[in-house]
């Protein structure tokens, strides 16, 4: 009998144990914490809000420029195969993009859009021209064409442009 007593209160230890670890990693999930002229974010990597930059997998597109133009370069590699590019809209219209690598051509395109509805579509070529009929948050996901040779590794910029009807 205090075999299994023993027994049951370890067990009941070790599950609260994860349970603490639990909550620990989701606190230290969020994304970034937001200062008065910079995001910090989960990386300790300081992002500026008049930039576009490349975090692990992930371009967040936070700044338009003068032209109406959200831009940012980009890097993929055999660690991060797939960039998932993310922007809000607030207006229905058009989005004109088009991803421009520094070696002139290669294997890569938009291999899809996710809509605020998490709905889809794709494949597209390295230029795109879609309706946004939808208000809220896309994601487009660049890589390389899965049909084709040689999937391209190295530095690109992705220019998105927003218009409104």
């Amino acid at each position: 009998m205090k075999n299994f007593l023993m027994l049951l209160l370890s067990i009941f230890f070790f599950a609260c144990q994860q349970k603490e670890n639990k909550d620990i990693s989701i606190k230290n999930q969020n994304d970034s914490i937001q200062t008065s002229d910079s995001i910090l974010t989960k990386e300790n990597q300081e992002v500026s809000k008049d930039e576009n930059k490349q975090i692990g997998d992930t371009i967040v597109m936070n700044f338009i420029n003068e032209k109406g133009l959200f831009i940012a370069e980009g890097s993929l590699d055999s660690i991060h195969p797939r960039i998932y590019v993310k922007f809000k809209n607030e207006d229905s219209g058009e989005l004109k993009a088009n991803i421009i690598p520094t070696t002139g051509k290669g294997n890569i395109r938009f291999n899809q859009i996710i809509f605020p509805d998490n709905s889809s579509d794709g494949p597209f070529g390295m230029d795109l021209n879609i309706p946004l009929k939808q208000k809220g948050n896309y994601i487009l996901v660049i890589g390389h064409s899965q049909m084709a040779d040689n999937p391209f590794w190295g530095k690109f910029k992705v220019q998105i442009e927003p218009k409104k009807e």
